[in-house]
């Protein structure tokens, strides 16, 4: 019997001990509600909505690129203009121009190799802005095909017009199959020999001229008139003496008249003639006794 408070006492105090000295303070927090399914159901809603499109872009296929315009300088150079494809890329200003113009439409007119050698030594003289004026001149901004370019003409606009300051154009004309160009600094015209690339776009065709721009090169001179017809000739002007040179008018026979009641009829005058042959002799003979007989009386 002595025994049990002692342990009641020792059990009292291991309750006590914890709850006094040794147990930590909780701090006191609001107890979370639990995620029910339709909170569910919405998280996962909206990460579908989320991730959709990122799985969509990941999955397809990038557009393809459009394809890029065709080389007009590389058919230049194979269709017998390589000279004039040089000097494109030669200019800085020429090239970036034709490769910009190339995605939108063009139509490139380029001189032969030999048009190109004859035009080199004034080509030489020009400055680096009349070099690259001259080259975008033989271009026009809109893509024409062998049909279209045959049913055209007129002024045309090129590459290196801008605005008025610099017109730039130059005349297209049309004669059955033969397209023709003409410009104001250039007396003849060049035309179109044989087509060297016809691919939308882009068209390239060979001429025998290089086109000269009146904007870089003296006009042409305009053609002479017809002469004009000669006046009507003034009256004869005095010679050295004073007297009036002239010949005179050839003689003309007068219309036979009527025929005068007194004059001889024609067969008259032959009888007269005749008679007067046949009395000649006897005439002579007569003058001739005459003398004898003189002569008789006299050495008598």
């Amino acid at each position: 019997m002595g025994a049990t408070p002692t342990l009641h006492i020792r059990a009292s105090r291991a309750r006590r001990t914890p709850l006094s000295v040794h147990a930590p303070l909780t701090p006191r927090h609001t107890p979370r509600t639990p995620c029910t399914m339709p909170c569910l159901r919405l998280a996962a809603a909206l990460l579908l909505v989320v991730a959709l499109p990122f799985a969509a872009a990941a999955g397809a296929k990038a557009p393809a690129a459009p394809p890029a315009p065709p080389n007009a300088t590389a058919a230049m150079a194979k269709g017998g203009c390589k000279a004039f494809a040089a000097l494109i890329a030669a200019s800085p200003d020429a090239a970036s121009t034709y490769d910009a113009a190339a995605g939108g439409g063009m139509t490139v007119f380029c001189p032969s190799d030999d048009a190109v050698a004859s035009f080199m030594p004034r080509y030489k003289n020009l400055t680096v802005d009349g070099k690259a004026s001259l080259l975008l001149f033989h271009a026009v901004p809109v893509y024409y095909s062998p049909g279209s370019l045959k049913s055209n003409n007129g002024v045309m606009n090129t590459l290196a017009t801008d605005g008025s300051a610099r017109n730039y154009n130059f005349t297209l004309q049309n004669e059955g199959n033969v397209v023709t160009i003409k410009t104001g600094a250039s007396g003849g015209v060049a035309r179109v020999k044989s087509t060297l690339l016809n691919t939308d776009p882009v068209a390239v065709y060979a001429v025998d001229k290089v086109f000269e721009p009146v904007e870089l090169f003296k006009p042409a001179p305009s053609p002479t008139p017809a002469p004009a017809p000669a006046p009507a000739a003034d009256a004869p002007k005095a010679g050295k003496g004073g007297a009036a040179r002239h010949r005179s008018p050839p003689a003309v026979a007068d219309a036979p008249g009527p025929d005068a009641e007194d004059a001889t009829p024609a067969d008259q005058k032959k009888d007269s003639k005749k008679n007067a042959a046949a009395d000649a002799p006897r005439v002579r003979w007569f003058a001739a006794a005459l003398a004898a007989v003189a002569v008789a009386s006299t050495l008598a």
